[in-house]
């Protein structure tokens, strides 16, 4: 693991257009985004494990 995987990016992603989406396809995205969301927190759930795991390892 590299310290770099605890950095915040610094590139924001770029935001869709949503005034030409139908009500079913931002119901749609929403559900993309949702899906995204338990994605990014379950690797922060990993990253957080790692990091734990190697804190007791190297304890001071």
């Amino acid at each position: 693991m590299l310290e770099e995987d605890f950095l915040p990016q610094k590139k924001k992603p770029q935001l869709k257009p949503l005034a030409n989406l139908s009500i079913d396809e931002l119901n749609a995205y929403i559900d993309e985004l949702k899906s995204e969301i338990l994605r990014t927190e379950d690797e922060i759930k990993k990253k957080k494990a790692s990091a734990d795991a190697a804190s007791l390892f190297f304890k001071k």
